[in-house]
């Protein structure tokens, strides 16, 4: 059985700019859709349009590349975290194809290259957190669907987009055929009790700040800084920090008042036990037991209560890693994409050429 071998993570940016994303270009679909709205949800269309970069597991298949599968097992659609954008994830979006998945990424609103509601570059603002939502549902059911074609329609989901991911499976059950949300904001960690911050930011938006920063972020800087990923593969961290120096659409930062208000309610929507109940979707919870970004307690909690609906639900714990998993040294990336492909039913990843962790396919 074919395995994914892991990129060197110490020619990291040599591997990532001379074969990655050259091979990713040569099978990649740019294109828009319009930002939908949905009538279920209450939520009226809005101007502007979504970007998002599809990569085609056949075309892929035909560049020959050393490891790649033998055969097609759907479509993944990836629903990125707050102050992302589709190229942050070449690395999965490459192992992901290796695997015979193609692979589909919904900028959402605000972020990269989709549509905007401030002028500053580095501020995030969202008038409604189903917006979101309703987004990423049609985003699934047309580009996705599109791409999967008759195969399973798989979601792959972090942080922000992890709890839109968890809102996704509630109140659309069956749209996904499996769904993995690794370090889902199911709440966000704001650093003081959430009754208070929802009083600071309730404050801020009755006098007019909602598309204000919020107390505490800044700017985009230029300056590379490990702040807040400690422990992580600083080659993939100061990679992505170089995508976002060379290109403005990248250097989202920073959230607004109104953003931090509708972060809440997506979070207080999503913990509802009724909420819960509708989970049918077989899901793994993926949790970075040094997250200082979101609560690992609700994480918890949601784990808790689609099983006590009676929900097919799973979690992993990766007690040293920062919230973005998927940044960690190979020592950790090896056992958390062993995880996310054993789930979606393919063979596991090795690290070849290195002992620090070898396993066999547990399929």
């Amino acid at each position: 059985m074919t395995g994914v071998t892991l990129i060197d993570e110490f020619r990291y940016g040599q591997i990532m700019d001379a074969t990655v994303l050259p091979a990713l270009d040569q099978c990649r679909e740019e294109g828009w859709m319009e930002s939908p709205g949905n009538e279920g949800l209450g939520i009226p269309a809005a101007p502007g349009r979504l970007h998002y970069e599809c990569y085609d597991a056949t075309r892929f298949d035909d560049l020959n590349v050393e490891g790649a599968a033998a055969r097609f097992r759907g479509a993944i659609v990836i629903s990125h975290g707050f102050t992302e954008f589709a190229r942050k994830y070449s690395e999965l979006i490459w192992y992901f194809l290796l695997a015979g998945y193609s692979v589909c990424v919904l900028e959402h609103r605000g972020h990269g290259y989709s549509a905007r509601d401030v002028d500053n570059p580095s501020l995030v603002w969202i008038d409604d957190w189903r917006r979101y939502l309703a987004d990423l549902v049609r985003f699934s059911e047309t580009v996705g669907q599109r791409y999967s074609g008759s195969h399973p329609l798989f979601l792959f989901a972090h942080s922000m987009g992890g709890g839109v991911g968890a809102a996704a499976i509630e109140r659309f059950p069956t749209l996904f055929d499996k769904a993995v949300l690794s370090s889902p904001m199911i709440a966000p960690s704001t650093g003081m009790p959430l009754w208070f911050t929802r009083l600071v930011v309730g404050c801020a938006q009755m006098v007019g700040l909602g598309r204000h920063r919020a107390l505490g972020h800044d700017d985009f800087s230029s300056e590379f800084d490990m702040t807040g990923y400690e422990g992580a593969c600083e080659q993939r961290v100061r990679w992505y920090h170089e995508q976002r120096l060379h290109d403005v659409h990248y250097q989202t930062y920073s959230p607004t008042y109104g953003w931090v208000h509708e972060a809440l309610a997506m979070s207080k929507a999503t913990l509802r036990q009724s909420a819960c109940d509708r989970v049918e979707t077989p899901t793994l919870l993926l949790q970075a037991g040094r997250d200082v970004w979101v609560r690992t307690d609700a994480q918890n909690r949601f784990v808790r209560q689609v099983k006590l609906g009676g929900g097919d639900i799973d979690s992993r714990r990766f007690p040293q890693s920062v919230h973005e998993i998927f940044s960690m040294p190979n020592s950790v990336l090896g056992p958390y994409m062993d995880e996310v492909l054993a789930f979606l039913d393919t063979p596991s990843v090795e690290i070849i050429g290195s002992d620090e962790w070898r396993h066999s396919s547990r399929r």
